[in-house]
C-alpha cells in the first residue's frame, strides 16, 4: 500500500517538474530576448538632445518629422554636408557599408566564398577602378564637400564602435566597418550607373543567338535588324554559358515615370509634377528622404545612402524629376588574343600589351584570391571573368561609365538653381547614368532635358559585339548636350517620360535599341489626355494607377486564337473570365493571375527548350520582343519560334491549359477563388533576411497583396518564381508649384535602416494603399525630435 502511494506521489510529481522546467526555461528564453532587444536598442540614433561633432564650424540643428525625414539647418554647406553624412549613417550605416563592398567587389570579405564569383564580376568591371580615376578632375569645392561628408559618416561611425553601439547586422556578421572615403562614395555613384544598365548583355545575347541558331531564327529575336553584316563568332570559339553563368546582371525594369503639366492645366495655375523612380525594392528603402538647409540653399528630396545633397527634389524656386534614358553606352568589342602571348590582344596588325591588373579579394574564413584583370584600350575582358582565359578570342567592354567623370559636381548645383538656364547647366556635369529630366520652376517653366554621356559611333548601331581588332568601330564623341533631346513649354501642356522611345526616326543620332514596353508611357498619356484641368491628388492617383495596357491589348488576341481551339470546361471558364476583365491589375481578381501565368507559360514554350537558363539571363527585351512575335503572328506573319512550336494558337491553347493546371495544384480547383494577390505581394526583404531564422528580426511584417503589375503606371514586378513584388516604385513623389515649401512623398518600407526604429517599416501599407505624406522646407515643431549638433 505505501509503494503503491509513493508510486502515485511520483506520478503527481512529474507535472509539477514538467511545469517548473518549461517556466523555467520561458524565464530564461525571456530573459535572452529581453536582453537582445536591450542590446538592439542601444544602437537606435539619438533623435535628441546634443552631440559634439569635431569639424563643425557652427551650430546645426536635426528635426526629425513624423516620418523619420530629418530637417538639417546648418549656416554653411560644409556643416550641412558632414551633419548629412552624420544624420544618414545613423539611420543607414550597414546599407551603406554594403552598397560601397557590392559596388567594389568586396562582400567576399564579410559573408564568404559564395559572394567570390559576383566579386570577381565587380573587379572585372572596375567601377573602384573608374572612381579613383574620376576623384582627380572634380573641382577642389566639392572634394570639401565630399570630404565633409565622409567626416560626418566616419564621426558616427567611430561614436558607434567606441560604444559599442553598431547595428546588429555587424554584429552577426562580426565584423566593423572600415573608414569612409570620397572614393566611396564616388564608387557607389559608378553602381548607380551599373543598375541602370548599358546594353551589354543584350549584345552578348544576340551574338549567342547567331553563332548558335539559324541566322532566321536569330534575327527574329533582334529588335532591329542589323544595317551591316554582324561579325559571327564561330562556335567553340567562346563558351557562353561558362563565361556569363556568374554575370551579375542589372534588372532591365529598372527605370521610373516622371511627368510635368503645365500651370494651364493645373487646377492652381501653377505646374504640377510627378516622379517615382523603378528599382529594387527592399529594406532599408534605396532612396534616403532628407530636407537640407544653409544660408546658401534650401531643398528637399532623396538621395542614395552615401551620397551627399539631394539628386531627385526641388528647393524653393524649382521641382526636378529623373527616369532612365536606356541608351546604348556599353559596347562590346571581339578582340583577338596572341597565340603566343594571352596577354596581348590585335589592334590594327600590331601586337598591344593589355594592362593586366591584379585584384586582391579577401574571403571570410579563408586565405585571400588573387583574380587578374585584362584591359584592352577597350576596356575589361568580360568573357572570362569566372575562369582562366584560355580562348584566342575574348570580349571586352567599353562603357562611358567606366571613364574618367565628375557626375557629383551637378548636384550641389542643381540643388542651388533658380531657373531652367541654371538647371540645365547642372545637369550637364552629369554623365552616367544618362537620365530623362522633367522639371518645372515658379516663373512657370516646364521642360524636359535627356542629358549624359550618349556616344557617336564610327560606325555600328550597339546591336551585337563588333570587331575590336581594328578601328572601324571605335567612338568618335559624345551627343554634344545642347543637341540632347531637349522640350520646353509644350503645347500640350504637359511633359512625360517612362523609359520610353524619347525620339523619332528624324533624330540625326542614335540612341537606343531597346525601350520599355510601351504600356506605362501611353497609359499616362491616355490620362494626362482625358480632361483639362488637374489637382494634387490627381498625380497621385495616377502614380497608383493599375490599368494593364498589355493586356487590353493581347487578351482579344489570345480570345480569337482560343476560340480556333476546343476547349475543356476550366479553359472555358478562363476564357469566361479574361471576357469580362476591365483590364485592372486588382489584387482581388482572377484574371490578372490567368494573363500574368499564361505570359510565363507562352515564354517557356518558345524558348524553355532551346535557350538555357544561364543565357535566358542575358536576354535583353525579352517581354518586348515576345510582344512582337504575337503581334506578328496575329497579323498573319508567324516567325520561326511561332511557327516552330505548333502555331500561334495552339501554343495560346497551350499556355491556358498549363497555367490552369499550374494554378490548380497551387491554389485549388476552384478558379473562382484564385486572385492575383496569391502571387503578387509585397514584403521588401532584408539582406539578411535569406538566413533563416534572421527574416523574423529583419522582415517583420507578413508578405502583403498588392495590385499592379510590370506593365502598369503603379509599377510592382514580381519575382516569378516567388510570386514577391521586387521591383516598382522605391519613392513616390508629387509636388504642386503653387507652393515650393511642401511636397507630398511616400519611401517605402520607411526612412530608417534599424529594424527598431518607428521608422523602420511604416511606410509598408501606404505603399500598397498610396497614402502619401507632407514634407515641407519648413522647420517641423518636434521639440523631443530635435537634435543639436555642436562644434567639439
Amino acid at each position: 500500500m505505501d509503494l503503491n502511494r509513493q508510486t502515485e506521489r511520483k506520478k503527481r510529481r512529474w507535472p509539477k517538474i514538467l511545469g517548473f522546467s518549461f517556466l523555467g526555461l520561458l524565464v530564461v528564453v525571456s530573459v535572452i530576448l529581453v536582453a537582445a532587444n536591450m542590446y538592439a536598442k542601444r544602437s537606435l540614433p539619438e533623435i535628441s538632445g546634443e552631440i559634439k561633432l569635431e569639424g563643425l564650424r557652427d551650430k546645426v540643428t536635426v528635426i526629425r518629422d513624423e516620418e523619420g525625414v530629418p530637417h538639417i539647418k546648418a549656416k554653411n554647406d560644409h556643416d550641412l554636408y558632414m551633419a548629412q553624412g552624420y544624420i544618414t549613417a545613423q539611420d543607414r550605416l550597414f546599407q551603406m557599408d554594403l552598397s560601397r563592398r557590392q559596388a567594389s567587389g568586396q562582400l567576399s570579405e564579410v559573408i564568404g566564398e559564395r559572394l567570390v564569383e559576383q566579386d570577381k564580376f565587380f573587379r572585372t568591371f572596375g567601377l573602384r577602378r573608374a572612381a579613383e580615376a574620376s576623384y582627380e578632375d572634380y573641382s577642389d569645392e566639392m572634394k570639401g564637400y565630399l570630404q565633409s561628408y565622409a567626416d560626418g559618416v566616419n564621426t558616427f561611425m567611430n561614436e558607434a564602435i567606441s560604444g559599442n553601439k553598431l547595428p546588429l547586422e555587424f554584429t552577426l556578421l562580426g565584423y566593423e566597418p572600415s573608414e569612409w572615403t570620397i572614393i566611396d562614395t564616388l564608387t557607389i555613384v559608378k553602381y548607380m550607373a551599373y543598375d541602370l544598365g548599358g546594353h551589354w548583355e543584350g549584345q552578348v545575347f544576340r551574338s549567342y543567338l547567331l553563332s548558335e541558331f539559324t541566322e532566321e531564327e536569330a534575327m527574329d529575336l533582334f529588335p532591329a535588324y542589323p544595317e551591316d553584316a554582324p561579325t559571327v563568332i564561330e562556335e567553340g570559339e567562346i563558351d557562353w554559358e561558362e563565361s556569363f553563368a556568374s554575370a551579375h546582371i542589372p534588372d532591365e525594369f529598372n527605370g521610373s515615370n516622371n511627368w510635368v503639366i503645365s500651370g494651364e492645366k493645373s487646377k492652381s495655375g501653377s505646374a504640377l509634377l510627378a516622379d517615382d523612380p523603378h528599382l529594387g525594392l527592399m529594406t532599408p528603402a534605396i532612396w534616403y528622404q532628407s530636407t537640407l538647409q544653409s544660408n546658401e540653399q534650401n531643398m528637399s528630396g532623396v538621395t542614395f545612402a552615401g551620397i551627399p545633397g539631394i539628386i531627385i527634389g526641388h528647393n524653393e524656386n524649382i521641382a526636378w524629376g529623373i527616369t532612365n534614358v536606356g541608351p546604348d553606352v556599353q559596347d562590346v568589342y571581339i578582340e583577338k588574343i596572341n597565340p603566343d602571348n594571352p596577354n596581348q590582344y590585335l589592334y590594327n596588325d600590331e601586337w598591344i600589351d593589355a594592362e593586366m591588373i591584379t585584384e586582391t579579394i579577401k574571403v571570410k574564413g579563408q586565405e585571400a584570391i588573387d583574380h587578374e584583370v585584362m584591359v584592352t584600350r577597350h576596356g575589361p575582358v568580360i568573357s572570362e571573368f569566372a575562369h582562366d582565359n584560355e580562348s584566342d578570342t575574348v570580349l571586352s567592354l567599353k562603357w562611358t561609365a567606366l571613364e574618367a567623370t565628375q557626375d557629383l559636381e551637378a548636384i550641389p548645383l542643381m540643388n542651388k538653381a533658380k531657373n531652367w538656364e541654371e538647371f540645365d547647366a547642372a545637369i550637364e556635369h552629369f554623365k552616367a547614368p544618362a537620365s530623362n529630366f522633367v522639371f518645372a520652376a515658379k516663373d512657370g517653366t516646364i521642360a524636359y532635358k535627356a542629358s549624359g554621356n550618349i556616344p557617336i559611333r564610327k560606325k555600328g548601331e550597339s546591336l551585337v559585339p563588333v570587331p575590336g581588332w581594328n578601328d572601324e568601330y571605335e567612338w568618335e564623341r559624345f551627343i554634344p548636350h545642347k543637341e540632347l533631346p531637349t522640350l520646353i513649354n509644350p503645347e500640350e501642356g504637359f511633359i512625360a517620360t517612362a523609359n520610353n522611345k524619347i525620339v523619332d526616326d528624324s533624330y540625326p543620332y542614335h540612341i537606343s535599341n531597346v525601350w520599355a514596353q510601351p504600356y506605362r508611357q501611353q497609359r499616362i498619356l491616355d490620362v494626362l489626355n482625358s480632361k483639362e484641368t488637374f489637382t494634387i491628388e490627381d498625380m497621385k492617383d495616377l502614380q497608383m494607377d493599375i490599368k494593364n495596357l498589355q493586356a487590353e491589348e493581347f487578351v482579344p488576341i489570345f480570345l480569337d486564337q482560343l476560340s480556333k481551339q476546343t476547349l475543356s470546361e476550366k479553359e472555358q471558364e478562363a476564357v469566361a473570365l479574361l471576357s469580362k476583365w476591365d483590364y485592372e491589375d486588382d489584387q482581388a481578381e482572377t484574371a490578372p493571375l490567368l494573363f500574368q501565368t499564361m505570359l510565363l507559360e507562352i515564354s517557356d514554350i518558345l524558348f524553355g527548350e532551346r535557350i538555357s537558363e544561364e543565357m535566358i539571363d542575358l536576354f535583353e527585351g525579352k517581354n518586348q520582343v515576345i510582344d512582337e512575335l504575337i503581334r506578328h503572328a496575329a497579323e498573319g506573319e508567324e516567325g520561326p519560334w511561332i511557327e516552330k512550336n505548333g502555331g500561334l494558337s495552339s501554343i495560346i491553347h497551350k499556355a491556358l491549359k498549363q497555367t490552369i493546371e499550374t494554378l490548380s495544384e497551387r491554389h485549388g480547383d476552384n478558379m473562382s477563388k484564385w486572385q492575383w494577390g496569391d502571387e503578387h505581394q509585397l514584403q521588401f526583404p532584408h539582406p539578411l533576411s535569406s538566413v533563416s531564422p534572421l527574416q523574423y528580426i529583419f522582415n517583420s511584417k507578413q508578405p502583403m497583396p498588392v495590385g499592379g503589375s510590370a506593365v502598369t503606371v503603379q509599377a510592382a514586378r514580381r519575382n516569378d518564381e516567388t510570386g514577391l513584388v521586387n521591383h516598382g516604385a522605391s519613392w513616390r513623389y508629387v509636388i504642386d508649384t503653387s507652393d515650393f515649401s511642401k511636397a507630398y512623398h511616400m519611401v517605402g518600407p520607411g526612412q530608417s535602416g534599424h529594424f527598431k526604429s518607428q521608422w523602420y517599416n511604416n511606410q509598408f501599407e501606404d505603399w500598397v494603399t498610396g497614402d502619401y505624406h507632407l514634407t515641407t522646407l519648413n522647420e517641423p515643431a518636434n521639440e523631443d525630435q530635435t537634435l543639436t549638433l555642436t562644434p567639439e
